[in-house]
């Protein structure tokens, strides 16, 4: 519990990759919302892949705005995306979502990295920052 409240804000590593998560998130979206290119659309993805990025960048802000619980939101909002990965790589399989091989893809990858992103987020901070 000190090292929660030691920490001054979301340490640079974690909001990198809230950041970066957001982004992947916010491209996705706009890839099924048919503005980075039409290929891909699907309306639904791209509403869930939105709200997603917003639950993110939220989380990142409200790490810094509250840093003593800084690593508990940054572990719950990336739960939060990974579960709504886990249900995108659900629909997949059985045939309500998209069912294109760079989504199958990308939602693993998205897996990938938010496992990545919660173990180090729920890492106590490091005496050197970073």
């Amino acid at each position: 519990m000190n090292a929660l409240r030691n920490e001054t804000s979301i340490r640079p590593k974690v909001a990198r990759f809230l950041a970066a998560e957001a982004a992947l998130f916010a491209a996705a979206s706009l890839v099924h919302a048919g503005v980075l290119g039409h290929a891909y659309g699907h309306a639904r993805a791209a509403t869930a892949e939105g709200i997603i990025a917003g639950v993110l960048i939220l989380g990142l802000l409200a790490g810094r705005r509250w840093a003593g619980a800084a690593r508990r939101i940054a572990v719950g909002v990336q739960a939060f995306a990974l579960l709504g990965t886990l249900v995108g790589v659900f629909t997949i399989v059985i045939g309500v979502g998209p069912q294109t091989w760079p989504d199958l893809v990308f939602h693993i990858v998205l897996l990938g990295v938010l496992v990545l992103g919660i173990a180090m987020a729920a890492r106590p901070a490091s005496r050197s920052k970073g």
